[in-house]
């Protein structure tokens, strides 16, 4: 369920977690291990000191080994004391309490924040959160710095929402074609995670979105172009990775060997790509290609099949050939390899639980991420050594990468937060204003008639805003039509919300229309328009009136294609209020659209013919 409360970034309020531990206290649970690694003087420069890396392996037991390579879900907002109901899906679905008691049994490398697991309530509490699992883990014998990661592709993807500084998501980047906001995109939202003690960052998307179907990339890909996707994502990683001395975060490219032409969602099905390896090569792998040589320091598999890549009919997260044969031999990529969740269809459909961590291992990966039963996938890794399948080499090699990266993160030296910290980088009136400016670059007009925009005050001044509500991808931020009411009501209209849904009944058109009939103007947000879909029936009743009406597709762009008639259609990509709000700018003209279509749009009667090329986009005194 989303996580609606923000907190906020003042107060720190109580979290069961306790203050941040001194540098003394970090010296000392750690039993010497920072000396032992010495890793001061090599973690400024990015050269970890692989036989002192070799060394504190070799004194990891067996068990210890096998938890190093699970990065895991656990509910709750503390790291010893979460809620009740945590504390009972934790018992349900790991068989222990709290993140603690995770850590102490499993010796896990990694855990992943979500918001459904009430991980990012806000920034203060994230940051404890934080400092408790890393305590938790350097406590124990032997004890490693935790690998904190989460999926923050801003836009439709976010787990930590406000007051952290939310930026467009990838499509609208894309939009906008300025490598230099993806790159500052990168830094900012690198430096307010590392302040909340997450390092490990699942963006950006390198996925390719050629089919317009896509239900699970769309507009979480830059575009269509993989030139201008590889740009993007090679400027992004070096915002991530390369700000100031050291690494904020490691960034990750998703989802290798590419997820962006599937009608399938990886999620709830097993895809299969019928790309040739020609068009693999022309069409999937320069994104990630750009990533590598931009010194990428993750890459996530994808759940899919590519027969053209490995016919055996695995996916590629357990493809010897994807993983080993490609990604590390051809493409010469020598990092952290991660795989999508494990909990995901498209991965569990061939296999069982049980074989699945074995046989990704045996490919190639070094994290495993999120199994749905942790218990069962560690003592699979662990029987399978005991066995004879994996060898322990084979485990040292993938604990070697995840221990030079936490090196590189400098996590040995500095693996604590502090509150301080928090107040200084996370959602900071600079960080905020630059997220706004970067949003009114990509917004992208595809029709104005007339011209109808910009819309005019003196002789449209009341405006009804109606549309589709979806849930926040954040949790913090919406609901879509009420922030496009309020923002147009700051830029002097009088603007009243009314939501009608992604589905809208007879009787709700019906009021909308009657609505409108008091209004001058009328903003409609589109999600996800299809031939049958009610929200073009209530587009078509409101242009009926005759009223004057702009539309604004606050996901897929594709929308256009199924409202001809609208006067007035944008693109804004996502219905985060950043992008929303650059939307009601340019509506009342206080900023030229400049956004251009990052993917061709085609005809809703005709798919072989575009209707909207790569690159269109309109501004004003055009036509």
């Amino acid at each position: 369920m989303p996580d609606t409360s923000t907190g906020s970034r003042r107060s720190r309020g109580t979290t069961g977690n306790t203050a941040t531990p001194s540098r003394r206290t970090v010296l000392a649970a750690t039993a010497g291990l920072t000396t032992a690694l010495a890793v001061g003087g090599t973690a400024h420069a990015g050269a970890p000191d692989d036989k002192k890396l070799r060394a504190l392996i070799a004194r990891m037991t067996l068990p210890e080994k096998v938890g190093q390579l699970f990065v895991m879900r656990v509910y709750g907002h503390s790291a010893t004391a979460p809620d009740q109901a945590d504390i009972d899906a934790n018992l349900k679905e790991i068989g222990v309490r709290t993140a603690a008691e995770l850590i102490a049994r499993y010796r896990v490398g990694g855990i992943i924040y979500f918001t459904w697991a009430h991980n990012t309530r806000s920034p203060h509490q994230i940051a404890d959160l934080s400092n408790g699992i890393q305590k938790a883990s350097l406590t124990q014998p032997r004890g490693l710095p935790v690998l904190v990661s989460t999926d923050q592709e801003h836009g439709i993807v976010c787990r930590v929402g406000e007051p952290a500084t939310l930026f467009p998501g990838a499509m609208a980047i894309g939009a906008g074609g300025s490598r230099a906001d993806a790159r500052t995109l990168g830094r900012i939202a690198g430096q307010e995670l590392k302040a909340l003690g997450i390092r490990q960052n699942y963006s950006p998307v390198a996925d390719v979105n050629v089919n317009p179907a896509n239900p699970v990339i769309g507009v979480r890909s830059f575009g269509a172009d993989p030139a201008a996707v590889a740009g993007m994502v090679a400027a992004e990683v070096a915002g991530y990775q390369r700000s100031r001395s050291d690494r904020q975060v490691a960034a990750t490219a998703k989802h290798f060997p590419g997820h962006g032409d599937t009608a399938v969602d990886s999620h709830y099905g097993f895809p299969v790509i019928t790309h040739t390896r020609e068009q693999w090569d022309r069409l999937d792998a320069p994104p990630f290609r750009a990533a590598v040589r931009a010194g990428i320091d993750s890459i996530m598999t994808a759940h899919i099949m590519v027969p053209a890549l490995d016919d055996s009919g695995d996916p590629a997260t357990l493809s010897r050939p994807i993983l080993t044969g490609i990604l590390r031999e051809e493409l010469g990529y020598d990092g952290v390899v991660v795989t999508d969740s494990l909990g995901m269809e498209g991965v569990r459909t061939k296999y069982g639980d049980d074989r699945v961590p074995v046989l990704a291992l045996k490919a190639g990966v070094d994290q495993l991420l999120n199994p749905p039963s942790l218990d069962i996938a560690w003592n699979a890794v662990l029987k399978a050594v005991q066995d004879g399948e994996l060898t322990e080499a084979r485990l040292d090699e993938s604990i070697l990468r995840i221990l030079r990266l936490k090196a590189k993160l400098r996590l040995f030296e500095e693996p604590y937060v502090s509150q301080g910290g928090v107040d200084r980088n996370v959602g900071t009136a600079s960080h905020l204003a630059t997220a706004d400016r970067i949003a009114e670059r990509t917004t992208t007009l595809l029709v104005n008639e007339g011209p109808l925009l910009p819309l005019s005050r003196s002789t449209h001044p009341k405006v009804l805003v109606v549309g589709a509500d979806p849930a926040s991808p954040s949790g913090t931020t919406g609901p879509p039509t009420g922030v496009l009411a309020t923002a147009l009501t700051e830029l002097g209209f009088t603007a009243t919300a009314l939501s009608t849904g992604t589905t809208p009944s007879a009787g709700t058109i019906a009021r909308a229309v009657e609505a409108a009939q008091a209004a001058d103007a009328v903003v409609v947000g589109t999600y996800n328009v299809t031939a049958s879909s009610t929200q073009k029936t209530l587009v078509e009743q409101l242009l009926a009136t005759g009223k004057p009406v702009v539309a604004v597709a606050v996901r897929n762009p594709y929308d256009v294609a199924h409202l001809p008639a609208v006067p007035a259609y944008l693109a804004s990509y996502s219905w985060t209020d950043v992008e929303l709000r650059a939307a009601a700018r340019v509506i009342a003209g206080r900023v030229a659209p400049r956004g251009k279509l990052p993917v061709p749009v085609q005809r809703a009667d005709d798919a072989t013919r575009v209707l909207y090329p790569i690159g269109h986009g309109l501004t004003y005194g055009s036509s």
